[in-house]
C-alpha cells in the first residue's frame, strides 16, 4: 500500500535503485559475506585476527555481531543450514570451502554461532566433527532463546554468547 501511494517518479528511482544493488552486491570470494568488491572490508581488514573464524549461517548474523564490537576475527558464511526437509543438505552450503580454508592451517579457532533450531544444532555438530581435526572448535553459549535467530538478538546478549562460547565435545 505505501508504494501504491508513492509518485511514480519515486517508485521508479527505487526499483532501480533495488536492480543496481542486486547487480553490484555479490558473496567475498573468501568468507561469503555479502560485498560490492570480490573481497569484503572484514576479510581486507589487516587489524582483523585471521586465526579466529566465525562460522554464521547468513550476512544478517555478521552484522548482528558486528554491532556487539566484541568479536575482532574474521567470519564464514555457510548460506543457510542443513535441513533436509527443505531438500538443503551440505552440498548446498559453504562447507567445502571453510573446511578447506581451516585446513591450510593458521587458524586457531573456529566459533560455531549458528543459530540453536533443530536444523542449526544439526549443522552445528556437522562442521564441527568435520573441523576439529584440524583446529580448536567452539560455539557461541546459550542465552539465546530456542528457535531464535541471531540478527534479532541484543548486542549484549550476543557479546555474553560470545565470551561463553564453550568447546565441543
Amino acid at each position: 500500500m505505501h508504494i501504491l501511494q508513492q509518485s511514480e517518479q519515486d517508485v521508479y528511482a527505487l526499483a532501480s535503485a533495488l536492480t543496481d544493488a542486486k547487480k553490484q552486491v555479490g558473496l567475498c570470494r573468501e568468507c561469503y559475506h555479502l560485498s560490492a568488491e570480490p573481497i569484503c572490508d572484514i576479510c581486507r581488514n589487516p587489524q582483523r585476527d585471521s586465526t579466529t573464524v566465525c562460522v554464521v549461517e547468513d550476512s544478517r548474523d555478521v552484522i548482528a555481531l558486528e554491532k556487539t564490537r566484541e568479536y575482532r576475527g574474521k567470519y564464514h558464511v555457510l548460506g543457510g543450514v542443513i535441513s533436509p526437509m527443505d531438500g538443503i543438505g551440505p552440498e548446498q552450503l559453504n562447507i567445502q570451502p571453510l573446511i578447506r580454508r581451516v585446513s591450510q592451517g593458521g587458524v586457531k579457532e573456529v566459533i560455531l554461532a549458528i543459530g540453536p533450531s533443530v536444523e542449526g544444532e544439526t549443522t552445528t555438530m556437522y562442521v564441527g566433527q568435520l573441523l576439529k581435526p584440524f583446529t580448536k572448535v567452539t560455539r557461541i553459549a546459550f542465552g539465546l532463546p530456542i528457535g531464535g535467530e541471531l540478527e534479532y538478538a541484543d548486542e549484549i546478549t550476543l557479546a555474553k554468547a560470545l565470551e561463553g562460547r564453550r568447546e565441543l565435545d
